[in-house]
């Protein structure tokens, strides 16, 4: 599961990259930089797995990991195979979710692909490329199912009638998870991967001097974002650069509070992917290990067991659940069973967020 910079030249995106991962993407003033995708593997940052080895004192900590692929920018004509724009598109096709940067600041030291700041304008110009590709997809699916109408199934009769209000939709310069679908309809979607049908947060790249309060751009975007029932956050990449520079946490939480900030933004940016792409935590503790493992939302005990080997889900008996907050409040495996905390839960069971999970299984 992958979120995906996108975004036009010059935004910000390499140097927001370089703050996320220890890949160090080349950042430079001018288009183009980041020519192949950089993938960086982020660990989410998660006060609740410190806290489990306070308790657990284990040999070590593995915490959750997140993928953020730093994709090239785009420009104009991208959907025609301008400045790359196919190998780009197909970079964002391969994953799940968009973390979209829109430049929010003005500098002259940095150039604007444009000519000029104006971040709603610069995300018109991406959502124009993106529909236009996912206009192309539509149209051949569509097609192909008015082809199969023939067969007078009432299945492929919907099936085309889906994708030709879809095409509308989008051609009438809309993104495709705007669009309003049944349980039918989604799976014909789905299928599609269409890649204005992914998630997106809009992220605001703010100068320091609006870190703290925004300025009156982050304020249009976030307007925007809300009609779109999308998601915002705001962040100054520089800054974040800087506080990466740091070599101590007491230097880092001076610099942030000299800022007015309780964290790195960065730090609230990987949590917000991780849940874009509808994923949750369980733990597990014993003292060789206190991991966090990544699980879809709504998945059942035996599908978060086979994350850590397909024989605990083929071979599921039971799973023994205590929930985070017990585990705190009762200091340990032991208190929390004697006073009766511990639950015992079958193949039904959907797991939650913050669960601390222990399989039995048979193979």
């Amino acid at each position: 599961m992958k979120c995906g910079i996108v975004g036009l030249p010059n935004v910000g995106k390499s140097t927001l990259f370089n703050c996320l991962s220890n890949a160090k993407a080349q950042s430079a003033n001018y288009p183009f930089c980041t020519i192949e995708p950089n993938v960086g593997t982020v660990s989410v940052p998660d006060p609740r797995i410190f806290e489990l080895e306070k308790i657990v004192q284990p040999e070590r900590v593995v915490p959750a990991v997140v993928e953020i692929v730093d994709i090239a920018g785009l420009v104009k004509g991208a959907s025609k195979g301008e400045g790359l724009g196919n190998q780009f598109l197909a970079n964002i096709r391969e994953c799940e979710a968009i973390i979209h940067v829109l430049r929010c600041f003005e500098n002259d030291n940095i150039t604007h692909v444009e000519g000029s700041v104006d971040p709603l304008r610069d995300k018109d110009i991406i959502d124009i490329e993106l529909q236009l590709k996912d206009l192309e997809t539509l149209n051949k699916a569509a097609d192909k199912a008015k082809k199969l109408t023939k067969s007078g199934k009432r299945e492929d009769v919907l099936t085309y009638e889906t994708l030709k209000q879809l095409s509308e939709f989008v051609e009438d310069g809309r993104n495709a998870r705007e669009f309003s679908a049944d349980d039918f309809q989604k799976e014909i979607i789905d299928d599609l991967q269409l890649l204005t049908g992914k998630p997106v947060l809009y992220v605001c790249n703010v100068d320091e001097n609006s870190v703290k309060n925004g300025n009156p751009w982050v304020a249009r975007i976030e307007e925007m974002a809300a009609n779109e029932g999308a998601e915002t956050l705001m962040l100054a990449a520089q800054v974040e650069a800087d506080i990466n520079e740091l070599d101590t946490f007491e230097e880092r939480q001076i610099f942030l509070e000299e800022l007015g900030l309780d964290e790195p933004g960065v730090n609230r940016l990987i949590r917000k992917a991780y849940d874009l792409l509808k994923l949750q935590t369980y733990f597990t503790a014993g003292v060789k290990e206190v991991r966090a493992w990544t699980i879809g939302k709504g998945w059942t005990a035996p599908q978060a067991a086979g994350v850590i080997h397909t024989d605990f889900e083929k071979g599921f008996i039971r799973a023994e659940v205590i929930k985070y907050d017990d585990y705190i409040n009762y200091g340990s495996e032991s208190k929390v069973k004697e006073a009766g905390k511990l639950s015992v839960e079958g193949k039904e069971y959907i797991v939650q967020d913050g669960d601390i999970m222990h399989f039995r299984f048979n193979v």
